[in-house]
């Protein structure tokens, strides 16, 4: 089942993600969060809810969420910033705060913030008395086009990123292109890295009007261009979905980029050093790279997407050389990764730009040979 486009008005746009009894709507538009409220209101009879945000998020709009959400009795839970909060510890101290608090199964749980508070807060609705039910309320581009959609929830480990979750879907993303208004610059760049997969993964139209000029004015926060950019990405991730919502197939498409990408911030630590989107930037150039130097695309796409990332000021390999200086523990951390089966390292991979495919027997050898010629590079 595809998704559903929907205009509500000039400003604001539904799109349906369809997975039978657990479909549900994503909503994108400017200032949408003043009628959370409204939105809710069939999630929530209990007029109880839980609302799990970080400290950044908490500290800029707070308030407005607080305002939104006046008619409910709200049980708020704040968490430090940043990706070492996607932990068993954390996950524990959020489920705890909510036994103790006294919450049940009819009750509403409410991730508001960026990437790492909707994988957190979507696990923890996730097991709490066997599941919740949630509502992404996502704040950071990166998050708006990409992790608040599709029901992925997961934390981290010692072994890597996201390898303890489940497929949990939300009763609805309620997408408020305001929030981006007070985003960094280098969250803006790690959210465009997403929205940039999208059109080398599967539209090669869509990656045109990007590089036409469309991914730069996504970077200005453009408001038509931000719409644009939103809408497509959150339609082809529904789509995707639609067909295949634990990836057992076509959905492993969506990971373009992110097997290198992943390795790179398991070598980072965690730290706040590397930022996901930032990963995956340098990820989809290395893919590139590699189905170019196997004979898999050809050079001049490669060329093509450093030449994209250059031009908008966008992370890329050449900004990774202290974490390539390790290609065997790159390699390690890649043979973790949650797509490989049987010992088999499984690998995303273009023919061209706008037409991938997975590659479920990636050659060891040859990824090895490959890292260690980035990291000669590097030098």
């Amino acid at each position: 089942m595809k998704s559903r486009p929907v205009t509500l008005n000039n400003t604001s746009q539904k799109l349906t993600v369809g997975l039978g009894v657990r479909s549900y709507d994503i909503h994108i538009g400017s200032g949408l969060l003043k009628g959370l409220g409204a939105l809710i209101k069939s999630f929530a009879p209990s007029k109880r809810v839980a609302v799990i945000t970080d400290e950044t998020v908490h500290n800029l709009h707070g308030q407005a969420l607080a305002t939104a959400l006046s008619e409910y009795r709200t049980h708020l839970i704040v968490r430090p910033s940043g990706e070492s909060q996607k932990s068993m510890a954390n996950l524990e101290e959020i489920l705890e705060s909510l036994f103790r608090a006294g919450f049940d199964r009819s009750d509403l749980l409410i991730a508001f913030g960026g990437g790492v508070i909707g994988d957190l807060a979507g696990f923890a609705a996730a097991i709490y008395k066997r599941g919740m039910p949630f509502v992404q309320v996502p704040t950071t581009l990166l998050s708006q086009v990409d992790s608040s959609v599709g029901g992925k929830t997961a934390i981290n480990n010692q072994f890597g990123k996201n390898l303890i979750g489940a497929f949990y879907q939300p009763r609805a993303v309620i997408t408020d292109t305001e929030l981006l208004s007070t985003l960094p610059m280098r969250e803006l760049k790690a959210g465009y890295a997403e929205v940039l997969k999208y059109g080398l993964l599967g539209d090669a139209a869509f990656f045109e009007e990007l590089d036409a000029g469309l991914g730069a004015d996504i970077l200005a926060l453009k408001p038509d261009a931000l719409s644009r950019g939103i809408y497509k990405s959150c339609e082809m991730k529904a789509n995707i979905v639609a067909q295949d919502e634990r990836e057992s197939g076509v959905r492993a498409l969506l990971n373009l980029g992110h097997t290198f990408g992943h390795a790179l911030e398991l070598q980072a630590g965690y730290d706040g050093d590397l930022l996901h989107g930032e990963a995956v930037s340098a990820g989809m150039e290395m893919a590139f790279r590699f189905a170019a130097a196997q004979g898999f695309c050809d050079d001049k796409c490669a060329d093509r997407v450093a030449a994209h990332l250059a031009e908008n000021n966008m992370p890329r390999l050449a900004d990774m050389a202290h974490l390539l200086a390790d290609p065997d523990a790159l390699l390690r951390h890649m043979g973790q990764d949650k797509k490989n089966e049987g010992g088999q390292l499984t690998l995303i991979l273009p023919r061209t730009i706008g037409d991938t495919y997975v590659e479920k027997r990636a050659d060891r050898a040859a990824v090895l040979s490959f890292l260690t010629q980035m990291k000669d590079d590097a030098v």
